[in-house]
């Protein structure tokens, strides 16, 4: 496997953690400043979609450097 497929894996995994943490919300990240600075301008919910838009967009391009 060359270092693109790695990329493709480690974004892939990425993806699967961002979405894990948009689920649970646990309160060690919830609580972080850049999260908190998310849920000030987007709200809760705003950020959730973010969040799951960032881990379909890192899904994504994970999938497409695997194929290539």
């Amino acid at each position: 496997m060359n270092s693109l497929g790695i990329l493709g894996l480690f974004l892939i995994l990425y993806a699967g953690l961002v979405i894990f943490i948009a689920i649970k919300k646990p309160k060690s990240i919830w609580e972080m400043s850049k999260i908190k600075f998310f849920i000030k301008y987007l709200g809760e919910s705003g950020t959730v979609y973010f969040f799951y838009i960032w881990a379909a967009l890192a899904a994504v391009i994970g999938i497409w450097l695997l194929i290539k």
